[in-house]
C-alpha cells in the first residue's frame, strides 16, 4: 500500500509541476490565455481523479458474523460499535481523516414521513383520522393519533410469522425518538459531528434504535490508520435482517464496491441465510470480487483439528457458489485485543491470556491473518487500480510531450530568420487545419455513434422492462397472482382483531414476501442487465474510436516529418489510447444507478381507499346480518369478504408494480444510461484529442508577435530555455514512475 500511495503522490506532484510550467508559458508577452485552456482542464481533471477516486471495501455477512469486530481489527482499535441491533439499516463508512471525527447523516423530515406512510398503507386503526398519505410526524395531532393507534392494536398485529412486525417496530421507534431529535432535524439532511474526546458518543446514538432509526448514513474519519486516503471501509447491516429494505440498501452500496469481504462465523458455519445472500451477489455479477473470512471464535473449538474440519466443509460449500473461493480463517476479536492490549479491561486481558495458551489456534489465526493482509493489499492496488495509475501517467506524459514539443518549435522559431519563420508558420497552419478537420470528423462520428447506441440501449431497456414479455415483470406478476393466503388460518385473527386488522396483517405478510422476492430476484437481474448495458456501451464506443487512434498517430507522424525538414526534431513516444475508466467517469459526472430500494416503493401507490372501502364497508352491513346466523355461516361469509379484500390488494399491487417498473425504466434510461453514454463519449473524445491538442492551437502566434521586439524576444528565449530544462526533468520523472508502475504490479 505504501508503494501505491507513493506512486499516486508522485503523479499528483507531476500534475502540479506541469500546471506550473503552463503558467510560465502563459507569462510570455503576447501569449493568449486560451492557448493552454484544454491542457489546464485535463490536468485539473487528472488531479481530481487521482485525489478523489475512492476504493470501496465492504464487510458483509449475516447478523452476528463479526463484521464490526473485523473492521475494528483492521483499524486496530474499537472505532465501530460492536453488536448493533438489527432494526435499523446503517452502512457505517470509515475513511482516513485529519482528525478523529464521527459524522452522522440524518434523514430529512420528508424521508421520515415517507417511511411512515409506507408503514401505514392499509393501517387498520379507526383512531387515525388523517390520510396515511398526508401523515407528518412533526404535527402533534398526527403523533398523538399514531401513538393511540399503536396502543389500541391487538398484540397479533405486532408479529408477522412469529417475528416482530417490521412496520410496527418502525412506527414505534419513530415515535419514541421524536422528542430527542426534533431540534436537530430539518427538511435537509443534517449532519451531527463528534470529534476528539466526543468521538465515541456516536456509539450511543447508533446503539439506541429510537435514535438510529433517524440515521441515513454514518462516516467515521480515523486519523491513525494504515490505509490510504482514498480507501473506504464499510460495515454493512446484516444480510439476513427481517426487513428486505435493509438488503436493498446493502445492494446499493455493493454496486459502488470494488472489493467485498464476506464474514462467516465459525460458530455456525455457512448458513442458509449466507447461501441466499451469496447467490444474490453472484446474480449481481460481483462474486469474483469477494474474499471470504471465517471469523473464528476460539472458545467454540476444542482444537485446531476441529476448526480445520469446519474450514474444509465451508470451503466445499463455497465452491458450489464461487469459482475457487479465496478463504481465510481469522479470529478478529483476538487480533483486535492484541492491537489494543493497553486499553483492554481486566476481563478481556484474561480472555486474551487464555487464548494465547492455545498456541495451535492462535498461530493458525496469525498465519491466516498475514496471508489475508497480503492478498487484501494486493487486490486493493491491482487490476483496475493499476490501469488507473497507468492511464493517469500516460495522459500526463502526453501533455508533457506536447509542451516539450511546443517549447522546441518556438525555440527554433525564435532562432530563425524572418523568411524561415513565415515558412514554418505557414506549414504549421496547414497541418493545424488538417488536424482540425480530423477533430471534426471524430466529433461527428462519435455523435452519430452515440445516437445509434442510445437507440439500441433504449430498445434493450424497453424490452427488459416490457410488461408483457419481460421476464422480471412476468415473474413478479406471477408471484403476486400465485401468492396464496390460507384464510382458515386467519380465523382466530379475524375473531380477535376484526376484518380491517386481519386484512392489514395479511397485507403486511404479503408485502414482506413480495419485497423479499424483489430484493432476492428482481434487483440482481436489473443490476446484471445494467452491467451488460455498460459493457455494450464500452465495446461499441471503443469500436468506433479505435481507428481514430491510428489516424491521429499518422497525422502526428506527418507533422513531425514536416518539421524535421526545418531542422526541428520532436520526440514521439505516445502510446496507444486506453479506454476511459468507467467508474472514474461516473464519479466525475456524479452518476449512480437509481437506488435498489426504489424497487420496494410500489406500496405507496396502492390505493388504500379502494381496498378498504370496497373490501370492508361493502360488507360491513352484510356482516351484521350474517352474524345472527350459525357460526359456520358467519365464518364462511367472513372468509369470502377477506378473500375479496385480498384479491383487491393483489390487483392494486399489480397496478402499482407495473407503474413502478415503468417509472424505474424511464429513470434508468434518462437519468443514468443516456447520461453515462454522453459522459463516456466526452471522456473518450478528450482522450483522443489529448494526442494532438498541442498542435491544434495556433502555437507560434505569440512568438511571431514578439519576433521583432528585441527585449521581449530575449526574455522569451530565456524563459523557454528554463522551461525546456524543467520539461525534460518532468518527462524523465514520468518515465521512472511509469517503470515503477509496471514493476510494482
Amino acid at each position: 500500500m505504501n508503494v501505491y500511495s507513493e506512486l499516486k503522490d508522485q503523479l499528483l506532484q507531476l500534475d502540479t509541476d506541469i500546471s506550473f510550467l503552463l503558467k510560465k508559458a502563459k507569462s510570455i508577452p503576447g501569449m493568449a490565455d486560451q492557448e493552454f485552456r484544454d491542457w489546464e482542464k485535463t490536468l485539473a481533471d487528472i488531479y481530481r481523479q487521482i485525489r478523489e477516486d475512492t476504493i470501496r471495501v465492504a464487510a458483509v455477512g449475516s447478523i452476528k458474523s463479526g463484521k464490526s469486530t473485523f473492521v475494528n481489527s483492521l483499524l486496530k482499535d474499537d472505532y465501530l460499535k460492536r453488536g448493533a441491533g438489527i432494526i435499523t439499516s446503517i452502512v457505517t463508512r470509515v475513511v482516513k481523516g485529519e482528525i478523529l471525527r464521527a459524522r452522522l447523516f440524518l434523514k430529512s423530515w420528508d424521508e421520515v414521513n415517507a417511511d411512515l406512510r409506507q408503514a401505514l398503507v392499509l393501517f387498520p386503526s379507526t383512531i387515525l383520522h388523517s390520510e396515511a398519505s398526508s401523515v407528518d410526524i412533526r404535527k402533534s395531532k398526527d403523533r398523538q393519533e399514531l401513538s393511540q393507534a399503536m396502543d389500541s392494536l391487538d398484540s397479533n398485529y405486532l408479529f408477522t410469522k412469529d417475528t416482530r412486525n417490521v412496520n410496527s417496530i418502525l412506527l414505534d421507534l419513530y415515535l419514541k425518538g421524536y422528542d430527542r431529535v426534533k431540534d436537530i432535524m430539518s427538511s435537509d439532511n443534517e449532519i451531527i459531528a463528534y470529534t476528539g474526546d466526543q468521538f465515541k458518543k456516536h456509539m450511543d446514538f447508533v446503539g439506541d434504535d429510537a435514535l438510529a432509526v433517524y440515521l441515513k448514513d454514518v462516516c467515521l474519519e480515523i486519523r491513525d490508520s494504515d490505509f490510504n486516503n482514498n480507501i473506504e471501509l464499510a460495515d454493512c447491516q446484516g444480510s439476513d435482517s427481517p426487513n428486505p429494505l435493509h438488503l436493498a440498501m446493502i445492494q446499493d452500496y455493493l454496486l459502488k464496491t470494488h472489493l467485498i469481504i464476506y464474514l462467516i462465523s465459525s460458530r455456525t458455519g455457512l448458513r442458509s441465510a449466507d447461501i441466499k445472500f451469496l447467490s444474490i451477489i453472484r446474480k449481481m455479477g460481483i462474486i469474483d470480487n469477494t474474499i471470504f473470512v471465517i471469523n473464528c471464535d476460539f472458545s467454540e473449538h476444542e482444537s485446531k483439528k476441529d476448526l480445520v474440519g469446519l474450514v474444509k466443509k465451508t470451503n466445499e460449500e463455497l465452491s458450489l457458489i464461487a469459482h475457487k473461493p479465496e478463504v481465510y480463517t481469522i479470529s478478529a476479536l483476538y487480533n483486535l485485543f492484541k492491537s489494543r492490549y493497553e486499553n483492554l479491561s481486566e476481563r478481556d486481558r484474561d480472555r486474551l491470556s487464555h487464548w494465547e495458551k492455545e498456541t495451535s489456534l492462535t498461530e493458525f489465526s496469525d498465519q491466516q491473518t498475514s496471508a489475508f493482509l497480503k492478498s487484501f493489499h494486493q487486490k486493493l492496488t491491482a487490476g483496475r487500480y493499476q490501469i488507473l495509475l497507468k492511464n493517469h501517467c500516460e495522459r500526463l506524459n502526453i501533455i508533457a510531450s506536447g509542451l516539450n514539443n511546443w517549447i522546441e518549435v518556438n525555440e527554433n522559431i525564435l532562432g530563425s530568420d524572418a523568411n524561415s519563420v513565415m515558412e514554418i508558420s505557414q506549414k504549421i497552419k496547414e497541418h493545424q487545419k488538417g488536424m482540425s478537420q480530423v477533430r471534426s470528423i471524430i466529433r461527428n462520428t462519435l455523435d452519430g455513434a452515440i445516437q445509434k447506441l442510445k437507440k439500441d440501449l433504449r430498445n434493450d431497456i424497453d424490452r427488459f422492462f416490457d410488461p408483457v414479455y419481460s421476464e422480471i415483470c412476468q415473474s413478479t406478476l406471477d408471484f403476486i397472482r400465485g401468492y396464496r393466503v390460507t384464510f382458515e388460518s386467519n380465523a382466530d385473527r379475524l375473531e380477535a382483531s376484526g376484518f380491517s386488522s386481519t386484512l392489514y396483517l395479511i397485507f403486511q405478510e404479503f408485502k414482506q414476501n413480495l419485497d423479499a422476492f424483489m430484493t432476492e430476484n428482481v434487483n440482481p437481474e436489473i443490476i446484471r442487465f445494467i452491467k451488460a448495458s455498460e459493457a455494450k456501451m464500452q465495446d461499441q464506443l471503443m469500436l468506433v474510436a479505435k481507428p481514430f487512434d491510428g489516424l491521429i498517430q499518422d497525422a502526428l507522424s506527418e507533422y513531425n516529418a514536416t518539421l524535421e525538414t526545418f531542422g526541428i526534431h520532436l520526440k514521439k513516444d505516445i502510446q496507444s489510447m486506453e479506454f476511459p475508466d468507467m467508474e472514474s467517469v461516473k464519479n466525475i459526472s456524479g452518476l449512480s444507478l437509481p437506488p435498489a430500494r426504489a424497487a420496494l416503493e410500489y406500496s405507496a401507490k396502492i390505493r388504500t381507499e379502494s381496498v378498504l372501502r370496497l373490501g370492508v364497508y361493502r360488507f360491513f352491513g352484510f356482516f351484521r346480518k350474517v352474524f345472527k346466523k350459525a357460526t359456520y355461516d358467519k365464518r364462511t361469509y367472513a372468509f369470502s369478504a377477506l378473500k375479496d379484500g385480498v384479491n383487491r390488494i393483489k390487483r392494486e399491487t399489480e397496478k402499482s408494480i407495473l407503474y413502478h417498473f415503468k417509472d424505474y425504466r424511464e429513470n434508468i434510461k434518462f437519468q443514468y444510461i443516456f447520461k453515462l453514454v454522453d459522459s463516456v463519449s466526452n471522456a473518450l473524445y478528450e482522450a483522443l484529442l489529448d494526442r494532438f491538442q498541442a498542435y491544434v492551437a495556433n502555437l507560434s502566434l505569440s512568438v511571431e508577435q514578439i519576433q521583432d521586439k528585441g527585449e521581449d524576444k530575449e526574455d522569451a528565449t530565456q524563459l523557454l530555455e528554463e522551461m525546456k530544462r524543467a520539461s525534460e526533468d518532468i518527462r524523465d520523472r514520468i518515465s521512472r514512475v511509469s517503470e515503477n508502475i509496471r514493476s510494482f504490479f
